[in-house]
């Protein structure tokens, strides 16, 4: 099906105009990933005949329209799926407006929610806003929830043509985001001044919060609602003996400090300790992929090291694992693979970077270390192969802390009260 913009107001006009000369790509990939050729609006098989045949008028929820990328099937698109499960529970139903479709449409595992593809042609391209407006009016959406520099930008035009309220999930620090400081500057401008029109920021760890505020906003517009994972069944398992496989999964990209931990573990092997590592996961670019791996080889690990790529059973991975690590340099707002890894019982090397000392405890759940730092990634990884570090201890401690603080359901429950808290404001 296909829908036209509507026509402008003029003060949207003027927002399009100030919003299209700064716009550039946002953080959640740079790789175009919409098809450009294809409609200007399309459904998966949902109906824009009439609101009341939407899923959540059926079901009597109170629907929310979440404005998202859609580009990758990383950890803010998992925050995504899994909301999209869970809110159901707590009343609320999702359908997403998706601007930049390409592995989050295939790859999400809740197609019980609508999902609609309302692809921005460039980065640049506005139009899609009123395609949304659009939507929310024909879902009877109460809630605008955006989850990117480029989502909010789209969410916010939405919201001032419909009048419905804007909500803002904050993932990671915009402005340290990317190895683009360029990039990151035109972005976090763009988030600011699109979230000055939310009512709510919901910030997915206290350090993302704090940051928030240090930047002007609220105190009362800010909220955290925890990221989480589904809770996995406990596993009894050896403490590994002769080999220790290390395991880290993420979007490869400069940020997550690959190039430390392959270091790291070299040093590692130096000493006569048989350490390999399985990276699962997929490269930001075929250039940066090519880098990392001729480091791997001037390393001697080649041997040592297997590309997993891309997966869509993540668990499945995490079992073959006897470590987890996590040598971001920066750029976490708090990780979906940590609790992921924890929820497996999985002790956690990682680095003090935002929102990671929040989740692993360090002595623990796990051991820290300063990020870009091999001397201490190495170290940390040491005291586990050494038995230094209590294996099972620490691996039932990431498994409690995970189940007790961190799920999926208890993420869910307090995006929903942020949401009650909005309709509520606006209550006469």
């Amino acid at each position: 099906m296909n829908l036209r913009p509507t026509p402008a107001a003029t003060e949207t006009e003027s927002l399009e105009s100030a919003a299209c000369s700064v716009i550039s790509e946002d953080h959640e990939a740079t790789d175009h990933g919409a098809d450009a050729s294809g409609e200007a609006f399309s459904g998966d098989g949902a109906d824009l005949a009439s609101p009341i045949d939407h899923p959540s008028a059926q079901t009597g929820v109170i629907n929310v329209m979440h404005v998202v990328n859609g580009e990758n099937y990383a950890g803010a698109a998992r925050v995504q799926d899994l909301l999209a499960a869970r809110l159901p529970d707590f009343g609320f139903g999702i359908t997403f407006a998706c601007v930049k479709p390409n592995r989050f449409p295939q790859l999400r595992k809740t197609k019980s929610a609508p999902l609609y593809e309302t692809p921005m042609k460039t980065g640049f391209d506005i139009r899609p806003a009123w395609q949304v407006a659009r939507l929310v009016r024909f879902t009877n959406a109460q809630i605008i929830h955006a989850h990117t520099p480029r989502s909010i930008l789209i969410g916010r035009v939405a919201s001032m043509l419909t009048g419905v309220p804007l909500v803002f999930h904050v993932h990671s620090p915009t402005a340290r985001d990317s190895s683009r400081p360029l990039q990151n500057l035109v972005n976090d401008r763009i988030e600011r001044w699109c979230a000055k029109g939310a009512q709510r920021l919901i910030c997915v760890s206290q350090s993302l919060a704090d940051h928030m505020q240090n930047l002007g906003f609220d105190q009362q517009q800010v909220v955290v609602a925890a990221n989480g994972v589904p809770r996995l069944p406990w596993c009894e398992r050896d403490t590994p003996s002769g080999r220790w496989t290390l395991g880290t999964v993420a979007l490869i990209r400069p940020r997550k400090g690959i190039e430390t931990l392959l270091r790291a573990i070299a040093k590692m092997r130096e000493k006569g300790n048989d350490v390999v590592l399985n990276a699962v996961g997929p490269f930001e670019t075929e250039s940066y992929e090519s880098e990392v791996k001729s480091l791997t080889a001037e390393l001697g690990l080649s041997d040592a090291v297997q590309w997993i790529g891309m997966t869509r059973d993540v668990n499945a991975e995490l079992a073959k694992m006897d470590l987890f690590a996590l040598p971001s340099l920066y750029g976490e707002g708090m990780p979906m693979v940590v609790l992921e890894a924890m929820a497996a019982g999985l002790p956690v090397v990682a680095t003090r970077v935002e929102g990671v000392p929040e989740l692993v405890r360090d002595g623990i759940d796990g051991l820290l270390a300063s990020p870009n730092s091999a001397d201490e990634l190495a170290a940390c990884i040491g005291r586990f192969v050494r038995g230094e570090a209590d294996w099972h201890r620490m691996r039932r401690a990431a498994f409690t802390r995970q189940s007790a603080d961190f799920s999926d359901e208890s993420m869910a429950r307090l995006v929903a009260s942020t949401y009650r808290q909005v309709l509520g404001d606006l209550a006469p």
